[in-house]
């Protein structure tokens, strides 16, 4: 669950705002149920070549391409994942601990080290992240995913209680900034179906938001006796509560801020609530599920950087720290410069993320399964195929046309 849930929780109420309820309850049951049917295919492709990662997946079914494809993938992938996530390190550190220093004087703190982003951004990288994803086996780090887990979950509550603290219409100012907000009681009520060129971002982020698929094989293959219906059981149910955490912060989220809700839900709540104790709780509850999540992506990115580049060496720490080195190094550098985090799900969540979730297992099994063509579970793997295609080039495409005019 905490491999599943990350940034993406920050970035479904907008994805809401932009399809509607219902519009975006079917989007997110339909991405939910394809998340966990890849999966399905992945553990009976791992039961049957009894390969222990994706990317032997890959080279099983296609060859050395197929092998540095996925790996590929897996690196630009979980480098933007990481990317994101330090995205919010970078946003909301810095109200977090002017929250907490509620003594200095404004002029003065404003200009302070300790209220940069990016320096912070930098320290934590350094003193909380990099010795975490130093840890050599990933079974390390299922005390800090519980943490993470639960910080998630006080999220989503408060999100459900402060539904009630915001009024609506939305105030025209706040004690930060003048806010060019309408005041009108039409922006208060919320719609079932919606579109716009914004929507084109929604199923990118739900892919973003539900891709688990680097870490499970990793968490699979180090379980002390390895089942595949008690992974799939696990599965099923992890991305089954992390769907019902997803849509009631989304919804309550949504229902607070309607169309005026920003790309990442927090920054609403520090502009309308600035100095409230429990919002300041949930950005600092919000920011360590962040830097416990970091850690269990790179454990992926950095097997199949190995797998790619360092194969023909023997495994040693000097290449083990470099590599963890240069992935920190470059997740750091995304982070400081990508403007919004829209754009780190629009464009991951259409092209890398697309490929892992559904066009990659689909394509695995069609090509290793000796089934009929006509049975359930190959005609399953082509829709999903399919499916991938046409989403990920389509909210592409959707994407880049707004970039281009905007």
């Amino acid at each position: 669950m905490n491999a599943i849930m990350g940034s993406g929780i920050l970035g479904l109420s907008y994805a809401m705002a932009n399809t509607g309820i219902l519009g975006f309850s079917i989007l997110l049951l339909i991405v939910a149920s394809l998340a966990s049917y890849s999966v399905f295919l992945l553990l009976s492709m791992c039961t049957q070549t009894a390969v222990t990662s994706y990317e032997d997946l890959g080279l099983f079914a296609f060859g050395s391409a197929g092998k540095v494809l996925v790996a590929t993938t897996i690196i630009i992938q979980n480098i933007g994942a990481m990317s994101s996530y330090l995205l919010i390190v970078k946003s909301e550190l810095p109200g977090a601990v002017e929250g907490l220093l509620t003594g200095a004087e404004s002029g003065f703190s404003n200009r302070s080290w300790y209220l940069d982003g990016r320096v912070l951004l930098l320290l934590t990288s350094v003193c909380i992240v990099f010795p975490l994803a130093l840890l050599p086996k990933i079974g390390f780090l299922g005390y800090t995913s519980s943490l993470s887990f639960f910080f998630t979950v006080y999220f989503t509550l408060v999100v459900m209680i402060k539904k009630w603290s915001i009024p609506c219409p939305l105030p025209l100012s706040s004690a930060m900034e003048t806010l060019q907000v309408s005041n009108s009681t039409g922006d208060c009520k919320a719609k079932l179906f919606h579109l716009s060129k914004e929507s084109a971002y929604a199923i990118p982020t739900m892919a973003f938001s539900f891709l688990c698929h680097t870490s499970v094989l990793p968490i699979y293959c180090e379980l002390q006796s390895p089942s595949k219906r008690r992974m799939q059981m696990v599965t099923v149910t992890g991305i089954g509560l992390s769907f019902l955490i997803y849509f009631m912060s989304a919804l309550f989220g949504y229902l607070t801020f309607y169309d005026k809700v920003d790309s990442e839900l927090l920054q609403g709540y520090s502009r309308y609530l600035p100095h409230d104790t429990i919002i300041m709780t949930v950005r600092a509850a919000i920011l360590f599920a962040v830097l416990l999540t970091v850690p269990l992506i790179h454990f992926p990115a950095r097997k199949a950087v190995l797998m790619v580049f360092f194969s023909h060496l023997p495994v040693s720490w000097i290449c083990h720290i470099l590599v963890t080195l240069t992935l920190n190094t470059i997740v750091v550098l995304f982070a400081m410069y990508v403007p919004d985090i829209k754009n780190v799900f629009g464009i991951v969540g259409s092209t890398t993320s697309t490929c892992l979730l559904f066009i990659y297992p689909g394509l695995f099994y069609l090509k290793l399964n000796r089934e009929d063509f006509i049975s359930p579970q190959k005609l399953g793997a082509c829709a999903l195929v399919i499916f991938g295609i046409c989403v990920g080039l389509l909210s592409l495409v959707l994407i880049l046309f707004n970039w281009v005019h905007q």
